[in-house]
């Protein structure tokens, strides 16, 4: 089952959409900056982008915060949103639950196929960054200025990169697991996307209004950026550890409600 879902993936149209648009607006922006030799202040967003013309081995990073506000999570919450509503709407759903598949054995075979396109898809941003950045810029990967001062090694950059993209990738499942519990709520694919972003632009807004400093700890994109804490030295743990621990939980709540939704449901299309 896990075979099949991941043929189904990487034979879709949407899917080499989603990454070669993830891919491209980076490298859209490094050509600006190549270009123009004009980047923004520092300390304005994008993270790291106003230190890629010092140095390029730091454009993996800035690659990174270009897509993680918007496109990545639209890329994610589409692939989530389509895992059963567009199974349903095909009239593809009550075929397969006809043969001899359990509910949950296809509900983790979904959920394993949404998380190699989460990890596939930030790993090509990095990837594509680094090769954009030492090719357009000026590149010393063993003389890197960290956010807080001190050089980082090559070494130390390669491991910190890793760990973003790792962080990244968790971060992207909570909205995977909340497109995929709206997904068992409707036959509409686009509408369980669309949620899963209504709840992700709702999160946006509410992390920066000072009336709802109550919940913003628990907001699903309070601690996005919080891997930017790695390329610290020493690096910052607490955010970092928070927004993994509050990642863990959508993800938890959120594939267990989709799970005992789905295997309740009277699937009739």
């Amino acid at each position: 089952m896990i075979t099949v879902e991941l043929i189904k993936l990487w034979r879709r149209p949407r899917t080499w959409v989603s990454l070669l648009l993830l891919i491209a607006l980076p490298a859209l922006v490094a050509i600006f900056l190549a270009v123009t030799h004009i980047g923004p202040q520092p300390g304005q967003q994008p993270a790291f982008l106003a230190a890629v013309l010092a140095n390029g081995a730091l454009f993996p990073a800035a690659a990174l915060a270009i897509v993680l506000p918007i496109f990545l999570p639209v890329a994610v919450a589409v692939v989530g949103g389509d895992s059963i509503a567009g199974e349903a709407s095909s009239g593809m759903l009550r075929y397969l639950l006809v043969r001899p598949v359990r509910r949950t054995t296809l509900l983790l075979a979904k959920l394993f196929s949404m998380t190699v396109f989460v990890l596939v898809a930030v790993i090509a941003v990095a990837v594509s960054g680094y090769i954009l950045g030492v090719n357009l810029f000026h590149a010393e990967p063993g003389a890197v200025t960290s956010v807080s001062g001190p050089s980082l090694t090559a070494g130390q950059l390669i491991l910190r990169i890793v760990a973003a993209v790792g962080y990244v990738a968790v971060s992207m499942l909570g909205v995977g697991a909340i497109a995929m519990f709206l997904s068992t709520l409707s036959d509409s694919a686009l509408g369980a996307a669309l949620g899963a972003l209504a709840v992700m632009v709702a999160s946006q807004i509410l992390v920066t209004l000072d009336a709802a400093s109550s919940v913003r700890p628990y907001l699903p994109t309070r601690y996005w950026l919080a891997w930017v804490d790695l390329f610290r030295e020493p690096i910052l743990w607490r955010d970092i550890e928070r927004g993994l621990g509050i990642q863990l939980v959508y993800v938890v709540v959120f594939l267990g409600a989709a799970w005992a939704n789905f295997a309740t449901k009277d699937v009739t299309s």
